[in-house]
């Protein structure tokens, strides 16, 4: 019988049934047990068959509350003035030079030829706006200069820790931003290691902080792995069978590569090029430590508004740059689903051994071209977080340990109006574990919705991928207008703690990333196992927690890692919501200290990496043994 086990041959989808069966009433040895007995188990039945709907009811309720409601809050704060609704405020910031520079005169009905004369000049103004996405343009430029020679050495070259280097390009999305600006102001600040080591050979200190330049090495530290590991995956699905034939059809290597593999590469170059320049456009962390308001992008002046209690231009301005984000998101994905090359059944190309090393002239460049690269991803990649460290160890007499004296003093005697060091470490255990409990549940049954064929569910993906485009200032303006300040309902006002909104913050920016993960894990699958269970009689959420999510339990635990961890460092909405009060975190008294002595800024830096690191490898450890995007 389909019920019944006999030895090593009853297979995951047949224990299942067998355990529903018996917890359901189906069988007369469960009935023999009395009307009682069979009552409670046919509740049960009907509760296991209900919870899964009832979880993504939930689902959808808690990211209506915690995302779509505080969102709209903004929309209403930007057009309803004093009671009024209005485009005014809107108006205003686009014919504003300040913020559009020469399109502004344009927008404000000046002479075309005019501005057209002030462009081509000197004087002409970007406005903060044209100022933002020139940094990102830049940046994004920059990131797939450094990004693209990795991708090539981790796609056509084998050797040793080939692996370990490609799974470290995943690090940039559990570092906390905060922390990395610590690390290149300890590397390029007045005092940090660069002109350190120009003093030791005689060449005079060097001026770099606040710069553009800073700013956008500091985003390629951040990007350029994500522009790797994306043309990777491109450069390993290339049909190394196309590229043989064009050989023997007499093609040199260069026309090989621009006929055949560069159609094939392009797209996810262009992709990673697109999500680089959106994630830029919306930096603040690391432009507020690196650059300041003399380096301003429209997220840090959102940030300066909100704090000068100008919501409605802030709430506009957000908007803004949240139509710019989304408008440019939307043009690369439709352009991208139109050109990507299908690469189904294809043979990848071999890997050439880089080591041990090989005498000729055509393996002895690309190693040449590649030593070097190492140097410039040394200088980028590993200094920032060792000048940090050092930095935190380090004053002008040598080594020491009086940063890490300051914390503990600031701890034990500080005022009850500074920042101190265990209050910020505590409340970003604290909102990490809370933010876990819900991003995680959120995300893998959201992963599940995803992951299943009926109408609507690209919207459902759409829908519930919308936070991943929305900057934290916006989610956290909105949370702060809309649930701490409280709404009205019948007239009781409900309003919720700030404790309350930072971690529906933290929630909202980690579980996208558990369905990122988990979700591609779920959908590999074999589906028979799940259609023989549910043929059986299991329920479908028996079926998911019996079978599924043990299969793709590696991938839970990644994503709860990611979730923890992208919960420990965030700032953008912190920044916001804590502000006024005392539930700082890690990163909001690293960027305090970074304002006074960087000494102390880098010493909690280290806290904040140490915590970051043994949360995320500890919550590995529990289960996974992989951890991808």
């Amino acid at each position: 019988m389909a019920g019944s086990k006999t030895g090593s041959d009853s297979s995951p989808a047949t224990e299942a049934v067998t355990d529903d069966s018996a917890a359901g009433g189906r069988t007369p040895e469960a009935n023999a047990d009395g009307p009682s007995e069979t009552a409670r188990h046919r509740v049960l039945g009907a509760v296991e068959r209900r919870s899964l709907p009832a979880l993504a009811v939930a689902s959808v309720a808690l990211l209506v509350v915690m995302f779509y409601y505080p969102v709209a809050t903004v929309f209403v704060d930007a057009v309803l003035v004093e009671g009024r609704a209005t485009f005014q405020v809107f108006w205003a910031i686009l014919t504003d030079p300040f913020y559009f520079g020469e399109l502004a005169r344009l927008l404000a009905g000046e002479n075309p030829l005019a501005v057209a004369k002030t462009v081509l000049s000197p004087e002409r103004r970007l406005g903060i706006v044209g100022f933002t996405a020139y940094q990102a343009a830049l940046s994004t430029l920059v990131s797939v200069v450094v990004g693209i020679p990795l991708a090539y050495l981790l796609a056509r070259y084998e050797f040793p820790g080939r692996q370990t280097i490609r799974s470290l390009t995943i690090l940039p999305f559990v570092l906390p931003s905060i922390m990395v600006a610590v690390g290149f102001f300890a590397t390029f600040g007045a005092n940090g290691t660069l002109n350190a080591a120009l003093g030791t050979v005689g060449l005079g200190p060097l001026d770099l902080l606040p710069s553009l330049e800073a700013i956008v090495v500091a985003h390629a530290f951040y990007n350029a792995p994500l522009v790797a590991r994306i043309t990777t995956a491109a450069w390993e699905s290339v049909d190394a069978s196309a590229v043989e034939t064009a050989r023997s059809l007499g093609a040199s290597p260069f026309r090989a590569f621009r006929d055949v593999v560069w159609p094939q590469v392009y797209p996810a170059v262009l992709m990673s090029a697109a999500l680089t320049f959106v994630f830029t456009f919306g930096t603040f962390p690391i432009v507020l430590a690196l650059g300041g308001f003399e380096l301003a992008t429209v997220e840090v002046f959102v940030y300066q508004l909100i704090r000068d209690l100008n919501y409605a231009e802030g709430a506009a301005l957000a908007l803004v740059e949240l139509a710019i984000s989304l408008s440019l998101l939307y043009a690369y994905l439709r352009y991208e689903a139109a050109h990507t090359v299908q690469s189904g059944g294809a043979r990848p190309q071999e890997r050439r051994p880089l080591w041990p090393p090989s005498r000729s002239l055509r393996d002895l460049l690309p190693r040449v071209g590649l030593a070097a690269y190492a140097v410039v991803a040394l200088v980028l990649f590993a200094a920032p977080i060792a000048s940090m460290v050092y930095a935190s160890v380090s004053g002008p007499s040598g080594l020491t340990l009086d940063h890490y004296r300051f914390l503990v003093e600031r701890q034990t005697t500080g005022a009850s109006f500074q920042v101190r060091p265990w209050p910020a470490v505590r409340n970003s255990l604290l909102f990490g574990v809370a933010a876990l409990a819900v991003a995680l549940p959120m995300g893998v049954v959201v992963s599940v919705l995803t992951t299943r064929d009926y109408r609507g569910r690209k919207l459902v993906d759409t829908v519930a991928m919308a936070p991943l485009s929305v900057s934290g200032i916006i989610v956290g303006l909105g949370l702060l207008r809309g649930l701490v300040f409280g709404v009205e309902i019948g007239g009781w006002r409900i309003a919720v703690g700030g404790a309350l909104a930072i971690v529906a913050a933290h929630a909202v920016a980690g579980y996208p990333f558990v369905v990122r993960i988990v979700a591609p894990g779920l959908e590999s699958l074999d589906r028979r196992l799940v259609e023989s269970a549910r043929a059986l009689g299991a329920p479908r959420a028996r079926a998911l927690l019996d079978i599924e999510l043990p299969l793709v339990w590696p991938a839970v635990v990644a994503g709860a890692a990611f979730a923890f961890a992208l919960s420990v460092g965030e700032f953008s909405a912190t920044a916001v919501l804590a502000s006024g009060t005392g539930q700082y975190t890690m990163p909001i008294a690293i960027e305090r200290f970074i304002g006074r002595r960087l000494g102390p800024a880098t010493a909690m830096g280290v806290v904040l990496l140490v915590v970051t690191s043994v949360s995320f490898l500890l919550i590995d450890r529990l289960g996974g043994d992989r951890v991808g995007l």
